[in-house]
């Protein structure tokens, strides 16, 4: 016989589980690598830089300035390839997608026991 949680029971259990996933070492360190990112000057000015190449793009590709588009398409390139080599975005690159799959094995977890009831 299965048994009947109400939903204050769930939330609660949902609230605990969400502490201990929080409390993990892939967490701490996801969140670490984050702030350390916010914090670092040199890539914040890359980022910047990207962003601005990117809505550049935006417009040259709308006005048919196919040439300068490329150009423009080529330094976004360049920046992301840079700003992807740094060892600190490849560690949170590596932790983010460890985190994603968790979250996916859990929520598939979910929904066969909700299938099974």
């Amino acid at each position: 016989m299965a048994e009947h949680f109400s939903k204050e029971q769930i939330v609660a259990d949902a609230k605990r589980i969400a502490k201990k996933i929080a409390e993990t070492d892939e967490v701490i360190f996801y969140r670490r690598a984050e702030q350390q990112l916010d914090q670092n000057k040199k890539i914040q000015a890359k980022i910047a830089e990207l962003k601005q190449l990117q809505k550049q793009a935006v417009n040259l590709q709308h006005y048919g300035k196919h040439e300068a588009y490329m150009q423009t398409e080529a330094k976004i390139d360049d920046i992301q390839r840079q700003i992807d080599e740094l060892p600190i975005v490849d560690q949170f690159k590596t932790v983010h997608a460890d985190l994603n799959d968790l979250l996916q094995m859990m929520t598939k977890s979910l929904n066969e026991r909700l299938k099974e009831e």
